[in-house]
């Protein structure tokens, strides 16, 4: 019904913004990582999410289409409703809310107010598969002897993982691959390859 709503931020709250809208004030419910975007008097668009339910209309507005996108992937698991998934973006914007699931980092998960570890793991479980995907489609397996060497020694999944989990948080995939060189990627774990990478990245 509403694809997006543009107009003068008139009013910021808790888990709100209100967009007006040539006079018309859309109340929408919002991450604290969208209304940390948004400043009041000046103009914004926001993509939105009709939730209708009893007959009761609730708008939620998000500042960009990925952040909607997580939105959507995340009301999808079962357990989780609009204000959970509103709840997890708050604490994990959508490049630590990939990282966090294709790592299988349940205890970021559990930061979210309202969000137990059971619901944590289920959305682990539901969403790394395609989260990961996703993400790997943009990475070139076999084009890397770094990945070559992991593949043959059976540690190209995590590997893989890894590469996408960084090109998540911004890095390109040379620059992923260059941080890899000298560990023993293939019998790491993705989630500690990340922080060795990590730790070379950034004191470059």
């Amino acid at each position: 019904m509403f694809y997006y709503v543009e107009g003068t931020v008139a009013l910021l709250r808790q888990g709100m913004a209100v967009i007006d809208c040539g006079g018309v004030g859309y109340a929408c419910h919002a991450s604290q990582n969208t209304i940390g975007k948004l400043k009041v008097g000046t103009r914004a668009r926001l993509m939105t999410y009709l939730n209708v339910r009893e007959g009761i209309f609730e708008l939620y507005g998000f500042i960009d289409e990925e952040e909607l996108s997580c939105f959507e992937m995340l009301t999808g698991v079962s357990g989780v409703g609009p204000k959970a998934a509103l709840s997890i973006l708050s604490v994990a914007p959508p490049d630590r809310l990939a990282l966090s699931i294709i790592t299988g980092d349940v205890k970021m998960l559990t930061q979210a107010p309202g969000v137990g570890k059971k619901i944590a793991q289920r959305i682990v479980l539901e969403l790394q598969d395609k989260m990961s995907k996703e993400q790997l489609e943009t990475v070139s397996g076999g084009v890397s002897a770094t990945v070559a060497a992991a593949a043959a020694n059976g540690g190209v999944n995590h590997t893989q993982e890894a590469v996408a989990a960084l090109m998540v948080l911004g890095y390109s995939q040379a620059e992923a691959l260059h941080a890899m060189e000298g560990l023993d990627a293939a019998h790491m774990e993705a989630e500690e390859i990340i922080r060795q990478c990590l730790k070379k990245l950034m004191k470059q």
